[in-house]
């Protein structure tokens, strides 16, 4: 039968072996051919499920007027066209149509940006194919192909399991249940349920534990899961909690501004004596003066600005509200291995029971020379050659060569010990076909130890076991010396450990021993003692040059490093020192925090940079440590079991790389290139994004804020408003969709990394903008009453003057931009007064508008503006200037009294 004969939901493949089940699919163990691959490829489609549902964009565009602030608008426009000032009325709709069209549009670009994201990180899976294994993209799966599986991977495609070894998976997406399911590779009864098809492992589930390979048997919409894609979450919202906080301001600021705006009618009504139509125009005024309308939009563009930085620099945000809480993260959580590590091991020493034997070369290059501690070649040792085989067969990575440059496939320790082996003179590949494998335990972080059963040249069988050398030193009665096995000697093998460690070197042991002829399958009762240690392998991981860098940055940036490891104590103390994450870093190893009460713990965290022999459940003690002591934490994890850990911390950053489908489903940001300098590079970019929304928030406010006070002081003081409500809408209308957007462009200030972080609680109007938001619109009002009184005196009509009045406006907003630009720091500078090409820009559109407004015609009629002489136009332009120079100078003095 052809494979694209069956239909997958026509055969039980639970209820069929697995060899049934590889003849009916036209397969093999060896996989299927490239060219085979892609013509099903082409049949069955891309391994995905249908996009989900959008929403659809009228709908999208309608909802940008779901909100308190424009309901608001457009009930004064509703007024305005009711009271006969219908082009006033017209001008406010038109204004909360530009700010729907820019939303609607931004917004657009912000989902496809998270689209093109979500594509980067792809999920991977390894397949054989032709007999080699390759790392594919999981849409390029096809039924046939046969998958390896492992603890952290999320399965693919719906599997029909050949081969399975402690294999469980978590299937609650699927059948509700909480504790992981248990895999097996016998057939089950055709009708089983679900959940008792123990040799499927069905796509979009979690293997938690073990080691499989399965055959796939349904890709895609075809899945069990792809019939249920109705379960599979929606396209993530643009929502944060910043914007939830935007938003709710804006309902109770409305809500304010309604009762201001009733408070003030009253007034101005039984005070002043006014007509209750003009006084109604007057509550207008206020009401399209008050509501910064652009203001959720504009935060939402920062937002996906800064997701598209960061994406740049490797790192990707995967929920948006990371973006905000990078850039106030304090502690900084980071595994060593590849993150802080270039993760290109080599074998760099061989310790036997007689020897130490160094071993030159760089990477997984098999090219290098063995020495002796003298430095000349080391005599034959037949300890160091069971050594060297038992790193190469106890052992799952490949070697690959591709354009000069040699490359691991699977584990880089794995690697390190393939390129050791072949330094010595082996073939890889030769010597795994004479001792065959037979079975194998995989290496856990629980157990950690690999355990590998052979069929020896000679037909005999051996097990060999490597891993943490404390771990297999455990195992082990016996040492390998003379050619024979001696008593185990544990003090001559914990210098040598802590020899190696203290040079910065990952160590692992390695052990062996003759297993009987009827022994088919491995299991923990076997190898757990009655081992004869064979030595120890010291492995170099050098620390990457631009980790040491970022380190430094996080310092000067007041954010602590924590290297939270596997590794040996001295390892980890070594690589800490190299990266200079402390001026005297302190390591305690995780077997102390075992007993150690919660309230100590909050203490040691603080003083402890280096946790050593860490388990997942030591790294989660930790974060939630440092969280109770108020800090901000980025967490890094790459393993099934860092997930709890990951998803713990304030920001989860799983590794692009080495890491599992759990840990990138924990996290809210990954790292493409698994590299520690991403992750600082990522809070720049996040405290650049909050500078950005603060200067946002106070450039935006003080706008509204001087417009409202100059509406309510010409009630109180009886005078004639110096701008229309129409002509206030104008100058918000200009200003949002110019200058409001750049701020959203700005580059980081040169300060951005000097500065301790923000504290967890800090709001978003800091005692300072609020001060800044009061400061400047009580200046805003003065320069316009002080230009309405200068036109007066010039002798303008109502005209004339309300033009000089919204030029003089739009000209200190321009200087106030420039002014906002830095809060940290003088605007008076040459990088400071050049501005950003944007920021010219925006300025260049302004004038082109303001011209337009001040002296052309159709403007006039529209706006009830008038042209004004050059001179005059002068004069608005120094009250910007010293609009500017009142700034900086009060810039300086609250920087200087930290006010």
């Amino acid at each position: 039968m052809k494979p694209a004969e069956i239909a997958p939901d026509e055969v039980a493949w639970h209820a069929r072996s697995g060899e049934e089940t590889c003849s009916a699919l036209a397969t093999s163990l060896d996989g299927l051919g490239h060219d085979e691959a892609a013509r099903r490829l082409e049949r069955f489609g891309p391994n995905e499920l249908p996009p989900a549902a959008r929403t659809h964009p009228v709908l999208r565009f309608l909802a940008q007027f779901n909100n308190a602030l424009i309901y608001f608008l457009l009930s004064a426009a509703v007024a305005a066209i009711a009271l006969g000032h219908v082009i006033d009325g017209v001008v406010i709709v038109v204004v909360v149509l530009v700010n729907a069209v820019v939303g609607f549009i931004q917004e657009g670009k912000a989902e496809r940006a998270l689209d093109a994201i979500r594509d980067m990180i792809a999920p991977h899976a390894v397949v054989v194919r032709e007999g080699e294994r390759h790392t594919l993209d999981t849409r390029e799966i096809v039924p046939g192909d046969i998958v390896v599986i492992e603890a952290g991977d999320k399965v693919p495609a719906d599997l029909r399991l050949l081969r399975a070894r402690g294999l469980s998976a978590d299937e609650a997406i699927l059948t509700g249940e909480s504790v992981p399911a248990e895999k097996t590779e016998g057939p089950v009864a055709p009708d089983a349920v679900l959940g008792d098809r123990a040799p499927i492992l069905h796509s979009g589930t979690l293997v938690t534990t073990g080691q499989g390979i399965g055959v796939a048997v349904a890709t895609g919409p075809r899945t069990e899961i792809g019939r249920i894609s109705g379960m599979i979450g929606a396209v993530q919202t643009l929502t944060t909690p910043l914007l939830r906080q935007i938003n709710a301001f804006g309902t109770r600021f409305t809500w304010f501004a309604i009762a201001t705006a009733a408070l003030l009618f009253v007034f101005a009504t039984l005070i002043r004596g006014y007509a209750p139509l003009d006084a109604l125009m007057v509550v207008v005024a206020l009401a399209v003066g008050v509501v910064p309308e652009g203001l959720p939009a504009v935060i939402t563009i920062t937002l996906a600005i800064g997701v598209r930085r960061m994406a740049a620099r490797n790192a990707v945000v995967r929920r948006l509200p990371a973006v905000e809480t990078l850039g106030a993260t304090s502690v900084i959580c980071s595994d060593k291995t590849g993150t802080l590590t270039r993760n290109e091991m080599t074998v760099r020493h061989l310790v036997t029971a007689a020897s130490v034997t160094a071993i030159s070369g760089t990477g997984y290059a098999p090219e290098g020379e063995f020495s002796g501690p003298d430095g000349t070649e080391p005599a034959p040792e037949a300890e160091r050659e069971a050594l060297i085989r038992a790193g190469l067969l106890c052992n799952d990575a490949l070697l690959v060569e591709r354009e000069g440059h040699w490359a691991v496939l699977g584990d880089p320790m794995e690697g390190a010990l393939v390129a050791a082996a072949a330094k010595a003179g082996l073939h890889p590949e030769t010597e795994r076909t004479s001792w065959n494998r037979l079975d194998e335990i995989p290496f856990d972080a629980q157990h950690r130890f690999m355990a590998t059963l052979h069929d020896d040249p000679q037909g005999e069988r051996r097990i060999f076991v490597k891993g943490a050398p404390e771990r297999v030193l455990a195992m082990c009665g016996t040492q390998a010396a003379g050619g024979t096995a001696l008593p185990l000697d544990p003090g001559y093998w914990q210098e040598c450990i802590d020899a190696c460690a203290a040079g910065g070197e990952r160590v692992l042991g390695f052990a062996g021993m003759a297993a009987g002829p009827g022994v088919e399958r491995l299991d923990f009762d076997m190898v757990e003692g009655g081992l004869t240690f064979l030595g120890l392998a010291g492995f170099i991981d050098p620390p990457r040059d631009e980790a040491i860098a970022a380190v430094a940055e996080c310092r000067s940036a007041g954010i602590a490093i924590k290297m939270i490891t596997g590794d040996h104590k001295g390892t980890a103390a070594a690589i800490a020192r190299q990266l200079d994450i402390a001026d005297d870093p302190k390591v305690l190893e995780g077997a102390a925090l075992d007993g150690m009460p919660d309230e100590t713990l909050h203490r040691v965290v603080e003083e402890v940079s280096v946790f050593a022999r860490a388990t997942p459940e030591h790294k989660l003690r930790i974060v939630n440590a440092l969280q109770a002591n108020g800090h901000i934490v980025a967490m890094t994890g790459d393993g099934v079991n860092d997930a709890p850990a990951v998803k713990q911390a304030d920001v989860g950053v799983a590794m692009g790389r080495k890491g599992t489908e759990a840990a990138k489903e924990a996290a809210q940001m990954v790292l493409l290139d698994d590299n520690f300098a991403s992750i600082v590079a990522a809070v720049h970019e996040g405290r650049t994004v909050y500078d950005n929304i603060r200067k946002v928030i106070g450039w935006t406010l003080p706008s509204n804020g001087g417009e409202v006070l100059c509406v309510i002081l010409a009630i109180i003081l009886g005078v004639t408003l110096p701008m229309t409500p129409v002509q206030i809408l104008w100058i918000n209308m200009i200003l949002t969709v110019t200058l409001g957007l750049v701020l959203a462009f700005e580059p980081p200030e040169p300060d951005v990394m000097n500065r301790p972080p923000r504290p967890r609680d800090a709001p978003i109007l800091s005692r300072f903008l609020v001060w800044r938001i009061g400061f400047v619109s009580v200046l805003f009002m003065l320069g316009v009453f002080g230009i309405f009184a200068y036109a007066g005196m010039r002798g303008y009509g109502i005209e004339g003057a309300r033009t000089m009045v919204v030029n003089t406006l739009v000209v200190m907003e321009i200087f106030y931009l420039f002014n906002v630009r830095y809060l940290h720091r003088s605007s008076f500078s040459l990088i400071g007064a050049m501005g950003t090409p944007a920021v010219l820009g925006a300025i260049a559109v302004v004038v082109a508008a303001q011209v337009l407004f001040t002296y052309a015609p159709f403007m006039h009629d529209l706006f009830d503006s008038a042209p004004i002489d050059l001179a005059d136009g002068l004069v608005i332009v120094v009250v910007g200037v010293a609009l500017m120079a009142i700034l900086e100078i009060e810039k300086t003095l609250t920087r200087r009294f930290a006010l």
